[in-house]
């Protein structure tokens, strides 16, 4: 009894290493949905999605995030300049919970989330006529068929491609 007790504390820590291991690797999990949610920052969220899905910040690199936020004022072809104070904070944020895990490493193309190897992949089963329906219009839409995208999630059983 006495070895047993003067033990409880290592296999609580024991217990306590095991767990913070499975949260890193949920993190690094390049199972889409099962990595780590991070809720999207209401700046965030007031400004990207005022004209497009605020795609969450882990779908791309912090390098990619950058570039992103340094050149606004041609931002894939429009002008979304904020002000100084505003680009620091959602600069800061994105930079802060950017993608690191396996999927996200790379930096796409241009920094499109579509261009990336990941998005490619996840994407193969999708006919060239779906990205062209009215509804959908382009890779880039992802709420038109991920149904909860305003959340962050794309799990695959939210699907629905508009006909």
């Amino acid at each position: 009894m006495f070895q047993i007790r003067n033990s409880l504390p290592r296999i609580a820590l024991g217990l306590l290493a095991a767990l913070s291991l499975a949260q890193v690797a949920l993190a690094d999990d390049d199972g889409g949905d099962r990595g780590r949610r991070v809720p999207l920052l209401p700046k965030y969220k007031q400004e990207c999605a005022a004209c497009h899905t605020a795609y969450p910040a882990g779908m791309l690199p912090a390098a990619s995030w950058q570039r992103i936020m340094g050149n606004l004022s041609k931002h894939y072809g429009a002008d979304a300049s904020l002000d100084p104070a505003t680009v620091k904070e959602l600069s800061g944020w994105l930079g802060a919970n950017a993608g690191t895990y396996k999927r996200v490493r790379e930096e796409p193309p241009q920094d499109r989330i579509t261009r990336s190897a990941w998005f490619i992949r996840k994407h193969d089963e999708v006919s060239a006529a779906s990205w062209k329906l009215p509804a959908v219009k382009s890779a880039a839409n992802c709420a038109a068929c991920h149904t909860q995208a305003d959340k962050g999630d794309f799990n695959e059983h939210n699907v629905r491609i508009p006909r």
